[in-house]
């Protein structure tokens, strides 16, 4: 069974351009430099499996043609993966049933505290998603196969955010600055590894160049691709001073796995 991955958006949490029409250093005349806020896709022959709700999410999946949402998994609690999941409704409506969605606790609690008409049914609507708690190891089955999925938390700033590696053969780290030692075992050696890399200078919730690029000799991945990509970073800017075996993200961006 093919597995593809999509990355719907790797932009920061303000896009590229920004809200104001700021491009920062990115050149606008370069079409992968315009960033939605990131979010993923994990297709199968019958299945799409969403990470995080960007509030770019309906531009996101008429783009790339996506035209059913199975069950969503959250990253973590922040606005820019969480606040699109209204445009979840219509899928709960044409299946006839509510979305499985999948979080961590703190991810829960923010969930139940700021989307409640999401989970229960109020006069008039009805809910359209069913809350999970995400565990360490889980799968989806796609007509007798399966797709695996570790859920490793990583540390984002002051809060945990979810990283995930599947079929142990890309890992999605899209919201970090530290991958714990005793979880680094897990990222060695994978196909594709999809991390955070916000912008040149140090910050203290995301990892930033020098940092991936240090990262990515100790675990070795195949390919590393760079995503959660401020507007500081121009897409051929980065071309031309990486390795070759690490690569910026585009909006739309897909690989088999």
């Amino acid at each position: 069974m093919k597995v593809k991955f999509i990355i719907l958006g790797c932009g920061s949490s303000l896009g590229v351009p920004r809200a104001d029409g700021s491009w920062g250093k990115c050149n606008p005349k370069e079409k992968k430099n315009y960033r939605t806020r990131c979010s993923a896709l994990i297709k199968s022959n019958s299945k799409n499996i969403l990470i995080d709700t960007s509030p770019d999410l309906r531009h996101q999946l008429i783009k790339n043609n996506i035209t059913n949402i199975d069950n969503v998994i959250f990253t973590h609690k922040h606005g820019d993966q969480i606040h699109g999941i209204n445009d979840l409704r219509i899928f709960s409506l044409k299946n006839s049933k509510k979305v499985p969605v999948y979080a961590d606790n703190e991810t829960t609690k923010y969930l139940n505290n700021n989307f409640s008409y999401c989970f229960n049914d109020t006069p008039g609507y009805k809910a359209i998603l069913k809350l999970n708690k995400i565990k360490k190891k889980f799968s989806f089955l796609d007509k007798g196969n399966l797709i695996s999925i570790k859920s490793i938390p990583v540390q984002h700033g002051r809060i945990e955010s979810q990283s995930f590696i599947i079929n142990n053969k890309c890992a999605y780290v899209s919201d970090a600055n530290k991958i714990y030692d005793q979880d680094l075992k897990f990222f060695m050696n994978l196909k594709y590894f999809v991390i955070d890399c916000l912008r040149i200078n140090k910050h203290p919730s995301h990892y930033n160049l020098n940092e991936v690029i240090g990262l990515t000799k100790i675990i070795r991945p195949k390919k590393t691709i760079l995503t959660n990509l401020h507007a500081d970073l121009d897409y051929n800017y980065l071309l031309k001073i990486l390795p070759k075996n690490i690569i910026p993200a585009y909006d739309g961006m897909s690989f088999y796995i």
